[in-house]
């Protein structure tokens, strides 16, 4: 078991689930259990399989878990796209939450390539 709390993506998920829920605020109340639901719960799913991998054993448990958060993170960003084509929410925050999602994908994939590197 690893103590989550020292991996900086970790920190960069939890951001990215904050400013998911502040960007979708200003949806629609009509999207509450679509978009917005939708979208919270991929950003969120991103940092929980963070800390749920790293409460299994071994690099191999951490990894698929890790790839499931390179999974929601590119999710959100196909509902970031589908946001903004409807004109819902800032178009600067969904800008931004596209930049955020972006940095949290290249943090996972060097996490997985780093623990691939150090092997089970």
């Amino acid at each position: 078991m690893r103590d989550p709390k020292k991996l900086k993506v970790l920190a960069e998920a939890r951001e990215l689930a904050f400013a998911t829920y502040a960007a979708t605020a200003e949806f629609p109340d009509a999207e509450r259990f679509g978009l917005i639901s939708q979208m919270r719960r991929a950003a969120v799913s991103v940092g929980g399989n963070i800390v749920e991998g790293s409460h299994r054993a071994g690099n191999r448990a951490l990894i698929a878990f890790l790839h499931n958060s390179l999974s929601s993170a590119a999710e959100l960003q196909f509902y970031i796209e589908v946001a903004a084509h409807l004109r819902f929410g800032k178009r600067s925050d969904l800008k931004a939450l596209h930049v955020r999602s972006t940095q949290c994908k290249k943090m996972l994939a060097r996490l997985i390539t780093n623990l691939r590197r150090r092997g089970d």
